[in-house]
């Protein structure tokens, strides 16, 4: 008798919803909630999963959202891809690899997928000049990649160095072009170093970062040890474009 009571409850139950078409749990929904969960104690949990589960999902409709365990972040399904409400190291993002986040994820460094010059570049642009760019931390290089393109090219309107490079890339992403790269300052550098097998960075390449040390050097990288050392201008090193976000 008491499953029979319990079956026309649960059916009864089930109609109320039908009829009323919203939920409200720990109270009565909100007018413009379809399904509405109040409580001052408790969170809502949605599914949680590791990206390998997540891809075996055979359905995606548009709006699917899950807690992703591998990144520690949610995301959601738009029609074509899944997206993350906050962004992680190694994320294919802005044109490029992110490679250094902060303020959880809501802000970050990405790195060019690919060197900015098929060659080795110059520091300077022929002629020796102080630039003024001893910037050096997150988003330094943005600002000391302008100063020294302004210094330099005084000196020879055609001429390629380093910064220019960098201002010059451009990546296509997502139907989006990406234009704003600039050279990294030193920090921005190192701990661009710091991640070079997921970036596809080799060994013993020593790279150009924007921070000037005085008239004939700049401070430069090496990719087998993130060794930090001086690199007089005229010297050709290799050069990798970053962004911020």
């Amino acid at each position: 008798m008491k499953q029979v009571k319990r079956l026309l409850f649960i059916l009864l139950l089930i109609a109320s919803v039908s009829v009323r078409a919203q939920v409200g749990i720990g109270g009565p929904p909100a007018a413009s909630a379809q399904l509405d969960v109040i409580s001052t104690s408790k969170g809502f949990l949605p599914p949680r999963m590791n990206t390998t589960q997540r891809n075996a999902i055979a359905f995606l409709p548009q709006g699917l959202t899950i807690y992703n365990t591998s990144i520690n972040a949610y995301e959601v399904y738009n029609g074509n891809a899944w997206y993350s409400t906050v962004h992680f190291i190694g994320e294919n993002y802005g044109g490029g690899i992110i490679y250094y986040i902060y303020d959880n994820g809501q802000h970050g460094l990405i790195a060019a997928t690919q060197d900015a010059s098929a060659t080795q570049l110059q520091w300077y642009n022929g002629v020796y000049r102080r630039t003024g760019t001893t910037g050096d931390g997150v988003n330094a290089g943005a600002m000391n990649t302008k100063l020294i393109i302004a210094t330099q090219m005084a000196d020879n309107q055609y001429g390629n160095f380093a910064a220019k490079a960098c201002a010059g890339y451009s990546a296509y992403q997502g139907g989006v072009t990406y234009n704003d790269w600039y050279l990294p300052s030193r920090l921005e550098l190192y701990l661009m170093i710091l991640q070079k097998t997921m970036l596809g960075i080799g060994t013993n390449k020593n790279y150009y970062s924007s921070t000037e040390l005085d008239t004939g050097g700049a401070s430069a990288v090496n990719s087998t040890d993130g060794g930090i050392g001086y690199a007089p201008k005229n010297v050709t090193l290799y050069v990798r474009a970053v962004r911020s976000f």
